[in-house]
């Protein structure tokens, strides 16, 4: 049955930090059938468990009617310190590791359009418009907005500032509604929102998720191994790492958590499934969870042991990970990593 506007809403909305403005995504909701929603990535480290989290939340655009597309940002990559040489072959790994994540997630591919960045971003019109809205924003300008996302140094590149005026038109030159990303890029939202009128074009709706903290510490980091579960990790791994995570009983400010919620849990409701936490009877035998609150709610009223809830998140994640195709994924790492 056909979703109506407020149920469209609420899916976009569902797990979201932020929308600018919910009242523009309503009125587009009401006057678009299938609008489209972009969310990019440029091609740098390698996609761990983490790039769920957005893709999960595609699915959900996809599913309220819109049209996705997902923007392979390759100049970006190049400007954020890949080597030019081997940009082609982690564009491609890219593409692959994504198309396995929403695979394994279940989501409509027909619904999903890969956009190359360098496709579009070397037209002359594109070109242009970058040193249009050069003219018009200061260095600093440009700094405050990617200062959440460009690396910062003590001599920062000219890209850096670059960085934030291409993401900007990159919502133009897509030619979408929405742009989709983590609340981390605010500030670069803030600045498309701002500047894109400036030259004529229109500002869209910006929706935004929350940060995603990670096993060992506050971010999840691609440099941190122990920080972050990795598409290639094996059963064995996966246990380990998350064993091994940070997890106060009765506390929910942890990693483990933010997965169960923001992954595990969604998953399983969309699939009317039940959370399964495995116990020995001596322990009071298994707990079965409908909704995530009732987990929180257990764990802080400590009732449900980390390790336990541990055990289990590790189970739910060996079995959405069995779905990679691992060994291709390997074979397009090794040339491009």
């Amino acid at each position: 049955m056909a979703m109506n506007v407020e149920e469209r809403f609420e899916l976009i909305k569902r797990n979201t930090q932020e929308i600018i403005k919910e009242s523009e995504l309503k009125k587009l909701l009401r006057q678009k059938k299938n609008p489209v929603v972009y969310w990019g990535t440029a091609v740098t480290g390698k996609p761990s468990f983490a790039y769920f989290f957005p893709l999960l939340k595609l699915s959900d655009f996809s599913k309220a009617g819109f049209k996705v597309k997902i923007l392979l940002a390759d100049l970006h990559g190049a400007m954020d310190g890949t080597p030019w040489s081997i940009l082609e072959k982690r564009y491609f790994f890219y593409k692959e590791a994504i198309t396995q994540i929403l695979l394994a997630l279940g989501t409509d591919l027909k619904k999903i359009e890969f956009v190359k960045g360098s496709e579009f971003q070397l037209k002359p019109e594109y070109a242009y418009d970058i040193l249009q809205l050069a003219s018009k924003n200061s260095v600093r300008d440009c700094q405050r907005a990617g200062s959440e996302v460009v690396k910062k140094t003590e001599n920062p590149d000219v890209a850096g500032l670059i960085y934030p005026i291409m993401q900007s038109l990159d919502e133009h030159y897509l030619g979408v509604d929405v742009q989709f990303a983590g609340v981390d890029q605010r500030k670069i939202l803030m600045f498309a929102r701002e500047n894109l009128p400036k030259i004529g074009y229109d500002s869209r709706v910006e929706v935004m998720t929350p940060m995603i903290p990670g096993l060992i510490g506050k971010k999840m980091s691609s440099s941190d191994a122990k920080s972050k579960i990795d598409l290639m990790d094996d059963e064995k791994t996966i246990k380990e790492k998350i064993n091994k995570a940070e997890c106060v009983a009765g506390d929910i400010d942890n990693g483990v958590m933010v997965i169960l919620k923001y992954v595990i849990m969604v998953i399983k409701k969309d699939k009317k499934e039940m959370f399964v936490v495995e116990r020995d009877v001596k322990y009071g035998g298994n707990l079965e969870f409908v909704d995530y609150k009732d987990v929180e709610k257990a764990f802080k009223e400590r009732k449900l042991h980390p390790l336990d809830l541990k055990n289990a998140v590790a189970k739910e994640l060996s079995k959405i990970l069995s779905k990679i195709d691992k060994k291709k994924l390997n074979e397009l790492g090794k040339k491009g990593y």
